[in-house]
């Protein structure tokens, strides 16, 4: 059997989780995580396309490339169904799979995720369309290009409608920091158009899995072990 294109890293035994990390990150960012949920789960954290140790390849930086990376990985490692858990951009592409894929996923946890760009705080959003834009000036230089790549994500990607979430019918809990850099009024649209949606906010910023993993765990394992969170 051929080797995946994406790398990742395997822990623990039974159901299947996924794990996708964030916008320039790899699947290391996931570090508090794996040993808590490999008691329960095959825990997969993910390196990306063009992220971490997964090869760049020749596709397009896209959140719909990225879901089709995710549907090859998991035909490759014979996972019919999973639970997914995406961090930002990780979010993002775990949105667009289930979106593409519903009877791929079991449950859906989007940590910070948006639908489309304004969905980013002001403050935080003009510094990276900065930042976009002076990259475009060294496209000749390789480092220039990834960095290019990588903002330009945030700058053009996602673009998942409000109205396509209402068909949506996986039980998903959206969990984000209280002062998160996606804004309130978006996280709030996200988890009320979605049927079986459930929402967690957590006192912290957008990196809340990193900085209070205890937390963040705890409510990510009671969603996944709550059999009524299908009845919600």
């Amino acid at each position: 059997m051929a080797e995946p294109f994406l790398h990742y890293t395997r822990q623990g035994g039974g159901p299947p989780l996924l794990l996708l990390h964030g916008n320039g990150e790899d699947g290391s960012y996931f570090v508090h995580q794996m040993d808590a949920f490999s008691l329960h789960y095959t825990v997969y954290a993910i390196d990306t396309r063009g992220h971490g140790r997964s090869p760049r390849g020749d596709a397009p930086f896209t959140m719909e490339q990225f879901a089709r990376d995710l549907l090859e990985f998991m035909d490759e490692e014979a996972i019919q169904k999973a639970n997914i858990l995406g961090f930002s951009d990780g979010g993002n592409i775990a949105l667009t799979f289930a979106l593409a894929h519903p009877e791929r996923v079991d449950r859906l946890i989007l940590n910070g995720a948006n639908l489309d760009p304004s969905g980013v705080k002001l403050h935080i959003q003009i510094p990276i369309v900065l930042g976009y834009a002076a990259s475009l000036f060294g496209r000749m230089s390789p480092k220039a290009k990834h960095n290019a790549e990588i903002l330009g994500l945030m700058v053009k990607e996602p673009h998942i409608p409000a109205q396509a979430l209402e068909t949506l019918y996986i039980p998903t809990l959206v969990i984000v920091g209280t002062r998160d850099m996606i804004r309130d009024a978006h996280t709030l649209l996200i988890a009320g158009s979605l049927p079986l949606g459930r929402l967690e906010m957590i006192v912290g910023d957008h990196f809340i899995a990193a900085k209070s993993p205890d937390e963040f765990n705890e409510a990510v394992a009671a969603f996944l072990a709550d059999t009524r969170s299908d009845c919600i």
